[in-house]
């Protein structure tokens, strides 16, 4: 092949894709049982050997506390957060809190991060190419949702640290089935880009002219996707069998883990043909011992009106990314849809409602992102690319001000990167330290918005009150991720900071992290 290589991944909330770039076009590869999909699920085995992917999502039932899914639904996410309060009612494997409101995950009396467990995932798809090529890989692209905040786009960088690779950027899921559209093709557009994935759904708008790829806006929801048009299943399936056995399967972890497998694959079949059998033999005993099963006819006049409002919270957004570009449906040339549940019938219809014209046709939807990743990673990699990506901020930056308000530094859908100053003075007398805390979000109140950390500035000039000027430049660099550098503006040195309050992992914890992962052995099974 020739030449250095790095690899697209689409790190997925319930599948993950890899591509490579060959002679200038992009393809998705395989692993050695032709799957091109891979399940983003981690599954400890006795043996003290890790299975990951399709093989490992067969042990949800099986092995259900020792199996981790979804992991992506609790990255970068403090332990307090309504997500994780969800995930720990819904999922088998046990969530607990880690050093600094951080969530961890145990399994077989061992802690993990949550980018420890995305890491393992991630090691696979570099494990599936290396094995494609008969080559080593280090360098990769790696996508997230455009409504991923910093500490979301920091532990997924992180996650490829512990990997093994070397992150040459991480870039939004959107902007990447974009580049995969419009690459190489000189055409003049403007784009909606519709993701709903298992977990997260995102919309952005951008317009493509020659060569160069400018996301105008974006507005997400991290809270919808897949998985909840799979709950209400679950529940209308439980509510059914309540109401003719007066038994609640919800009750039991493992049956409920029977019915969301179930459920899922009815809402695939019930989008393909307009109606699903559901059969789980032997779902649980009644009082007196006796095997039931659960059997449900799912069909489209059921399921429509069933997850009706999740689809029209996806039209909420889509109204506030239009309106962020301030455009309108009319002004939009194309829609790509991306992700697995775009393919339900009942998205597609309301899509072309919505927008007032088809979606594109011919693109999967599982495999363009990281066919995106792809063509990104391959243009950073070739010093004379002419393909450019201009990617906006999806959250505003503030700091907190008295009386739990907060001020506004960066306005969201800012092009990145960019840097903004602001001076700080010290309030009182002899003061040695300045604390700033700083958060991302849109509301004006400090609960509102998401913690970033705090940062305590020191090392300046000990004066009277007012006369120390701090100046703090705050940037967000092309991977969405925020950096903060104080200086002292009578000297011009750099005061020092120290950030505290992530929830992400320290470094000392990701450099132990980084050796143990070498040390794990991957399953491999068909």
């Amino acid at each position: 092949m020739g030449g250095e290589i790095a690899i697209g991944i689409d790190l997925g909330t319930s599948y993950s894709c890899v591509s490579i770039v060959r002679d200038g076009v992009p393809q998705v590869v395989p692993n050695e049982w032709g799957e091109t999909t891979h399940a983003s699920v981690a599954s400890f085995l006795e043996d003290g050997t890790v299975a990951v992917g399709n093989a490992a999502k067969r042990n949800v039932v099986i092995n259900a506390e020792n199996t981790v899914y979804s992991a992506k639904r609790l990255i970068g996410r403090y332990f307090f957060s309504e997500e994780v309060k969800k995930a720990q009612a819904m999922v088998p494997y046990t969530i607990v809190e880690g050093p600094n409101n951080s969530v961890r995950i145990q399994i077989r009396g061992k802690q993990l991060a949550v980018p420890e467990v995305s890491a393992l995932v991630l090691k696979e798809m570099k494990a599936i190419v290396e094995n494609y090529l008969g080559e080593p890989v280090t360098k990769a692209v790696v996508t997230c949702p455009a409504y991923f905040n910093d500490n979301q786009r920091q532990a997924t960088k992180d996650a490829g640290r512990i990997a093994g690779l070397e992150v040459l950027r991480i870039i939004n899921e959107p902007t990447a089935a974009a580049l995969a559209y419009g690459f190489g093709k000189d055409m003049n557009q403007r784009i909606a880009v519709y993701d709903l994935g298992g977990g997260t759904f995102d919309v952005s708008i951008l317009e493509i002219g020659k060569d160069v790829f400018e996301v105008l806006s974006t507005a997400g929801d991290t809270y919808l996707g897949g998985d909840d048009f799979d709950d209400r299943v679950v529940q209308w399936l439980a509510e059914d069998f309540l109401r003719s056995t007066g038994l609640d399967l919800r009750q039991n972890k493992w049956c409920l883990q029977m019915l969301k497998e179930a459920a899922e694959k009815a809402k695939i079949e019930c989008g393909q043909q307009g109606w699903a059998d559901v059969h789980i033999p032997g779902i649980c005993q009644d009082p007196s011992g006796q095997v039931m099963n659960l059997d449900a006819r799912l069909t489209t006049e059921i399921f429509n009106p069933m997850v009706m409002d999740l689809v029209q919270r996806t039209f909420k957004v889509c109204d506030e990314a239009l309106q962020g570009a301030r455009l309108t449906v009319k002004d939009i040339d194309a829609v790509i849809l991306v992700g697995g549940p775009t393919r339900l019938p009942i998205i597609r219809q309301s899509v072309t409602h919505y927008f007032g014209r088809e979606p594109m046709k011919g693109i999967d939807p599982d495999q363009v992102v990281s066919m995106g990743a792809a063509l990104q990673a391959s243009a950073l990699l070739d010093a004379n690319t002419s393909t450019y990506l201009l990617d906006v901020t999806p959250l505003s930056l503030r700091i907190a001000t008295v009386g739990g308000y907060s001020e506004k530094v960066l306005e969201k859908n800012t092009p990145v990167p960019i840097e903004r100053s602001k001076v700080f003075t010290t309030s009182r007398d002899g003061q040695e330290k300045v604390r700033i805390r700083v958060m991302q979000g849109e509301g004006s109140r400090v609960e509102e918005c998401e913690s970033l950390g705090e940062f305590e500035f020191s090392g300046f000039r000990v004066a009277g009150r007012g006369e120390v000027k701090i100046e703090v430049a705050f940037e967000i660099d092309t991977n969405g991720i925020v950096n903060v550098v104080a200086t002292d503006s009578e000297t011009g040195k750099q005061a020092t900071t120290t950030i505290s309050l992530s929830s992400g992992m320290s470094e000392s914890e990701i450099v132990a992290s980084v050796a143990a992962n070498q040390q794990v052995q991957l399953a491999r099974g068909g």
